[in-house]
């Protein structure tokens, strides 16, 4: 009989499309997808959410890039999920932040947005959700951040991922936080670096303080 193939690597990722972070961290792991056998399952969290409650302690250029531009951002992309399906969150990820984040295009976030959607062909009246104050699917958003933010605290950001322990127990990280986002082996190190510290139990944190921006240059 033929060799059954073995499972691949469930990887569980949580993103702000927004975050220049989680857009490199998110490009890592596609790169580990070529080199090691996983497979990503794309989630949404939003830095909107994370900090409605504290903006007046936020720098005046943060705060008003988290009311304007990340609010619209998640609405399309929540929107899109919803009336779409799960399987178009990648895609349009993509979609955006190669357009936002590595071209540099959509000062009010807007353009980019209303590009993106056609390059993965997705209907253009999505972006009709993105000044939507009451946002129709705000409910599910909100559960796909708590999900996220649940596993790892109210602390950090995104992004976050979530992988397989020792145990075989989804161990979640914030992070991790990489600039430029490495290729190849050294992408696979990083992965199996990973893994490493997510079968130790009680293992939470390594940080040091960042010195440089993130680098789009080889995306």
């Amino acid at each position: 009989m033929p060799e059954t193939a073995a499972p691949k690597t469930p990887v569980d990722f949580w993103f702000d499309p927004l975050c220049p972070w989680a857009w490199m961290t998110s490009r890592w792991v596609l790169e580990v997808e070529k080199v090691r056998d996983i497979e990503v399952h794309w989630h949404i969290m939003s830095l909107a959410v994370l900090n409605e409650d504290r903006l007046d302690q936020l720098p005046e250029e943060y705060r008003e890039m988290l009311t304007t531009k990340a609010w619209n951002a998640i609405r399309v992309v929540t929107a899109a999920w919803q009336k779409h399906g799960e399987d178009v969150l990648g895609p349009l990820y993509t979609a955006i932040g190669t357009r936002y984040h590595n071209q540099g295009e959509g000062v009010s976030i807007n353009e980019a947005l209303v590009d993106a959607l056609a390059d993965v062909g997705l209907p253009a009246d999505l972006i009709d959700y993105a000044d939507q104050e009451d946002f129709e699917f705000d409910a599910e958003l909100r559960a796909s951040h708590k999900e996220g933010i649940e596993k790892v605290g109210q602390d950090v950001g995104t992004p976050v991922i979530a992988v397989p322990g020792a145990d075989g127990e989804q161990v979640a990280f914030f992070g991790p936080v990489v600039t430029p986002a490495p290729k190849g082996e050294a992408a696979a190190r990083l992965w199996d670096g990973t893994l490493l510290v997510a079968s130790t139990p009680g293992f939470y944190e390594l940080k040091r303080t960042r010195t440089a921006r993130p680098d789009f240059s080889n995306l």
